[in-house]
């Protein structure tokens, strides 16, 4: 049986004004490998630094196993920069264990390719990430905590970490927007939603298949919820026959049904994007021709030559340092070459998404950023109020005077695309655009760029992002050599003459096959339209029915979101989802029959 390392029961965690943990319960099991997961914003973060102690909840209780360690990870690590790799990968260890920690120090150093005596304090994002990440696996925590640890990796160091938390002995709970790597190292997703966690074994793409049966299974109850509630408010108002005693119970229930509506909290809607296409350009974006770069004796690019035409949606892939951003520069023409020549096509209106956000002014509220000196955007043929074009971009009206630097990451990121979009363009520049960024609002971005009508370069270490988005790919391959493939990520691991080291876990488990819809069953048909006594009794004793079945559905539920069901009892979660789909049938009939005996009532 597994040993549970932290337990959250009934975790209660507010900033602002709604719950970012709203009685919110986990385990987390000795083996366990959790992607969590949640849009921006809703507490993800949060709960990494509740589990790890750095903050302690509002309510509810967090238990943890004598002796537990645990090591966590920050998008941003926190490294001291008067030390040198090898001093603080070894940490305060070469005293206690003054000959196994230097010596696993010393492996983790030769598998990411670090210099041991390079200072901190001038290593790039990359590098840094990659001594955190080296800094926790070499603690050997029974518990690893990783906020976005893909960020600024290169697919060689996104699959070592891969391979490395598959192979380690230690539980995992991992955010993280790169879908891919949760297929690859996911047991279980758990996600955050509306202050809740909602538990599912699985990889990803296992959870998106449940997520959708989930969210319309919802959708559906809401809806016959709000049915309900709206017919009982057109009973109370006749008001002598709420009036009757024999109904008081009637009247407590539809304001426990009043209660209940009211603490409702709302999925929140997705961002809306479109882009405000430019004019046309030319056919011909971009020709380069023997073109030659270096940086002293290192070399970038050695006679590339390609040509870019209008509606291309290009990816740069290599590792970082390969050079992807100055290959843009030179496309661009904003970066002449050493040697060789560059032509542009004509009408040229170029958007740029930098991985950094240095062109958003830190001091500019949000609606001076989406456009200087006007209350107006021009999205296509629609004319829009910077106020509800920042609303599209999930900010409330109320922020638009806030300051950039008031904004996390992800808000960042929204922001960016939205001042990127407001601007008419036909070539659009996207240098690590998925970073900060989450699922939901990735799927989107990669729908509008594959309605793109212009020109797209993209550079990402997002493998599903450039999979779904780019048509081919210019691939640093070492020593200034580029050259071109076509396709994707996986196309360019199939095309080029040494594979890629796969990683060993990446055989991820097929994605369940959504089941097939139930056909609708037909209504009954209403009959005679006088309501008979028996009938009329049996009427005010359906909404204690509903409810009943309603409280069995939530219990069963309930039940089906503790992880520890899954290690303990995985018969039992079938059985759950057989009770629920029975108790679901047996919802739609009371449902039908209400309706019926109400039809009959109101016509008699």
């Amino acid at each position: 049986m597994a040993v549970s390392l932290i337990t959250l029961t009934n975790a209660q965690l507010a900033f602002g004004h709604h719950a970012l943990l709203a009685g919110t319960d986990l385990t987390i099991q000795q083996g366990d490998r959790i992607g969590l997961i949640g849009r921006n914003g809703a507490g993800k973060s949060s709960l990494l630094k509740v589990l790890d102690g750095r903050i302690e909840p509002d309510d509810g209780e967090v238990m943890r196993i004598s002796g537990l360690t645990v090591a966590t990870v920050e998008q941003e690590p926190k490294l001291d920069d008067n030390a040198t790799v090898l001093e603080w990968l070894c940490g305060n260890y070469i005293e206690r264990e003054h000959w196994q920690r230097p010596a696993i120090a010393g492996s983790l150093i030769d598998q990411l390719g670090l210099q041991p005596d390079a200072p901190i304090a001038g290593l790039s994002g990359g590098t840094r990430k990659r001594v955190a990440l080296a800094r926790a696996l070499a603690d050997s925590p029974d518990l690893l905590l990783l906020d976005e640890p893909t960020n600024h990796l290169d697919f060689d160091g996104i699959l070592w970490l891969q391979n490395m938390l598959v192979e380690s002995r230690c539980a995992l709970v991992v955010i993280t927007h790169d879908r891919r790597f949760l297929d690859e190292v996911a047991t279980r997703i758990v996600e955050l939603d509306r202050g809740r966690l909602y538990s599912f074994p699985g990889n990803f793409s296992q959870w998106q298949a449940r997520k959708a049966e989930m969210l319309e299974a919802e959708q559906q109850q809401d809806a016959r919820f709000d049915k309900f509630l709206a017919q009982e408010e057109v009973w109370i108002r006749k008001g002598v026959e709420a009036r009757r005693t024999r109904n008081e119970g009637r009247v407590r229930r539809l304001e426990q049904l009043r209660r209940e509506r009211a603490e409702r909290r709302e999925r929140a809607g997705n961002v809306r994007m479109a882009v405000a296409e430019g004019a046309r350009s030319g056919k011909l974006v971009a020709e380069l021709e023997n073109i030659h770069h270096q940086y002293g004796e290192r070399v970038i690019v050695r006679d590339f030559s390609t040509t870019i035409m209008r509606g291309d949606r290009i990816g740069l892939i290599g590792p970082n340092g390969a050079g992807k951003t100055t290959m843009l520069r030179i496309i661009l023409g904003e970066l002449q070459p050493d040697r060789g020549s560059v032509r542009h096509g004509t009408n040229l209106t170029v958007g740029y998404f930098d991985q950094m956000r240095a062109n958003l002014d830190e001091n500019a509220t949000l609606a001076e950023t989406i456009n200087p000196g006007s209350e107006w955007v021009e999205i296509g043929n629609q004319r829009k109020h910077v106020m509800s074009y920042l609303e599209d971009f999930l900010f409330a009206p109320a922020r638009s005077q806030s300051p950039v630097s008031s904004l996390s990451g992800g808000e960042r990121a929204r922001l960016a695309l939205a001042r990127m979009f407001a601007r008419p363009t036909n070539v659009l520049v996207l240098d690590e655009p998925t970073n900060d960024l989450d699922i939901e609002t990735l799927e989107l971005l990669e729908e509008l760029l594959q309605d793109y009508s212009g020109t797209v370069l993209l550079v990402s270490h997002d493998r599903t992002f450039l999979d779904n988005v780019v048509t081919q790919t210019l691939v640093a391959e070492g020593g200034g050599a580029w050259r071109e493939y076509v396709g994707g990520y996986d196309d360019w691991l199939a095309q080029r003459e040494e594979p890629a080291p796969k990683a060993k876990a990446e055989t991820a488990a097929p994605a369940e096959k959504p089941k097939p819809a139930a056909p609708a069953r037909p209504r009954g048909g209403r009959g005679s339209t006088r309501l008979t006594n028996w009938e009329a009794k049996e009427l005010e004793t359906l909404p204690d029915a509903i409810a009943e079945v309603e409280s069995q559905q939530e219990a069963l539920t309930a039940e089906l979101s503790n992880p520890e069901l899954y290690q303990q009892n995985p018969e039992r979660a079938g059985q759950i989802n057989a009770e629920l789909a029975a108790l679901e049938e047996k919802l739609e009939t009371l449902f039908d029959r209400w309706e019926t005996l109400e039809a009959k009532r109101a016509e008699s």
